[in-house]
């Protein structure tokens, strides 16, 4: 069996386990945020906005064990910050992998071949590599030269030594759909196992706040790559399931499922999500889960999800559905998503003096922030 149907049985029968113990509410990854330094600011981050103090904190490898024990969920992504500056990386990644839990090590590869000795390739293990594009506009999205050729080689050295490697690709505003094609040839051809794919969420404390897309501009991105890719016959590996794809092209109606991607970091169990980050924390993984008002968050429900649709909050919302409609994946699987039509219809915005949409069945997509083209242009 293949490492990644191995990971896909692993989870599915964690899931099959959840749903036996009639257990709503449970993750499926645990965002594990060690540090929030980096040696990258880019203009989309909303992590690395915290006073120098908090940026000089590291959590402790005992710390950070004890977190993937009291979650229990059959995967562990760590994002930062970039994980790599932590000096003691290799042992809670080790301690993770003892535990036969399923980690992503998300990094910008500026030090990913300096650090590689520390680690051994594991089918447990995964170098998730940031990627937002080819060179151009990679560079321009961490807003610094030379990277993306540093990546790249890095990529190839992971893969000689036997490593798993994907892609953690994120999308912004002024994206060229062709463009964006080319470069899941390019990565797809370079070897990688998975490309994870998902549209910018407008973080507040984000540099700069035009480069993120609106829910309807995000829909028609994603239809017209998956057009390109379909008329090229492209074989790309996007590793998501094939609902959540088929939300992207906005097929579906779906809700956020916040808890299915708990997150820790340094200040403890962040609420609700990774992305909102000023919702406040709990000191334990039971009182995030007993404690966070989950029905506040989400679209329509609350305004700074208005315009998310994360693979963070709605892979979980597509797994969910895929349990519960298995042909209907399975034909998406088969076919791909649909391209043309109408979108799915919006949930109504229930929150604030939007709340009459509730009755006149105003779309969230006619309020998307970045939606007309002035926009998009002044993000290139």
């Amino acid at each position: 069996m293949a490492v990644p149907l191995i990971q896909q049985y692993r989870v599915a029968r964690y899931i099959m386990g959840k749903k036996l113990a009639r257990q709503e509410k449970y993750p499926l990854v645990l965002m594990l945020e060690p540090l929030f330094q980096c040696n990258l600011a880019c203009a989309g981050c909303g992590k690395i906005d915290q006073p120098k103090d908090v940026l000089k904190q590291r959590m402790s490898v005992d710390d950070a064990l004890a977190a993937v024990d009291e979650c229990g969920a059959p995967m562990v992504s760590i994002p930062g910050g970039e994980p790599l500056i932590h000096k003691e990386m290799p042992q809670i990644i080790q301690g993770i992998v003892a535990r036969k839990k399923f980690v992503y090590l998300c990094t910008n590869a500026l030090l990913m071949k300096k650090k590689m000795d520390q680690y051994e390739p594991s089918p447990y293990f995964t170098w998730s590599v940031h990627l937002d594009g080819l060179k151009e506009r990679h560079d321009e999205s961490v807003c610094q030269e030379g990277v993306f050729e540093k990546a790249v080689e890095a990529i190839e050295m992971a893969r000689d030594r036997g490593f798993r490697v994907t892609i953690n690709c994120t999308l912004f505003d002024g994206e060229v759909p062709e463009e964006v094609a080319d470069f899941f040839d390019y990565v797809t051809d370079l070897g990688v196992e998975g490309i994870t794919v998902s549209p910018g969420y407008s973080y507040e404390h984000a540099p700069r706040q035009d480069v993120f897309l609106g829910r309807s501009t995000s829909k028609n991105l994603f239809r017209n790559i998956f057009r390109a890719g379909r008329e090229r016959g492209s074989d790309w590996k996007l590793n998501h399931s094939s609902l959540f794809l088929d939300f992207l092209a906005g097929n579906e109606t779906y809700q956020c499922t916040p808890w299915s991607n708990v997150t820790y970091n340094v200040f403890g169990w962040q609420k609700p999500c990774y992305l909102l980050v000023d919702e406040g924390y709990e000191k334990t993984f039971k009182g995030l889960m007993e404690n966070t008002e989950w029905d506040k968050y989400g679209v329509g429900r609350n305004p700074k999800c208005d315009n998310c649709m994360a693979h963070c909050g709605y892979e979980g919302t597509a797994v969910e559905d895929t349990f519960a409609h298995p042909l209907k994946a399975l034909k998406v699987m088969l076919k791909g998503p649909r391209l043309s039509g109408d979108f799915a219809e919006e949930l109504p915005i229930v929150y604030g003096d939007r709340a009459e949409a509730t009755a006149t069945r105003i779309p969230i997509s006619a309020i998307g922030r970045r939606e007309t083209g002035a926009a998009r242009d002044s993000a290139r």
